[in-house]
């Protein structure tokens, strides 16, 4: 008993590393799509567009890995593998929603975000990050 504990810690904690791993990369995806720094654009200038995007990209990785992980065997190498590897199938296809987003609309997307006033852009883009996710966490389960 104490050893299934043991292992069930270890696994939650390798998990959350993957996880916490994923997020960042995530962050970072989102920083690198919008003019100016993240960090900047939300926690000082406080602009909606950008903590909109960045939500619903951290909300898309969230549901792949909760998936990925419930969905996965026993076997806690495997499932770190499958996981990181869905985590990494979903950060690459909602990246390329943004990017056909952006090719279809009449200026860069990305400065529309990183604009003060709220743009219906930001919506268009955090539902594909969804919606994205949900369609791997389908295939996954």
């Amino acid at each position: 008993m104490f050893q299934e504990l043991l292992f069930g810690l270890s696994a939650a904690i390798a998990y959350g590393i993957v996880g916490t791993v994923l997020m960042i990369l995530g962050y970072v995806l989102v920083d690198l799509v919008t003019p100016g720094k993240l960090r900047d654009l939300i926690w000082v200038n406080r602009n909606a567009n950008a903590a909109i995007l960045l939500v619903s990209g951290l909300l898309g990785v969230g549901i792949i890995l909760t998936t990925a992980i419930a969905a996965s065997s026993n076997d806690l190498v495997y499932g770190l593998i499958g996981t990181l590897s869905y985590g990494l199938l979903g950060l690459i296809l909602m990246g390329l929603s943004f990017l056909l987003i952006d090719a279809v609309t009449p200026r860069r997307l990305g400065d529309e975000l990183s604009t003060e006033s709220a743009h219906p852009g930001t919506w268009v883009s955090a539902a594909a990050h969804v919606v994205i996710a949900t369609i791997i966490a389908a295939a996954i389960w």
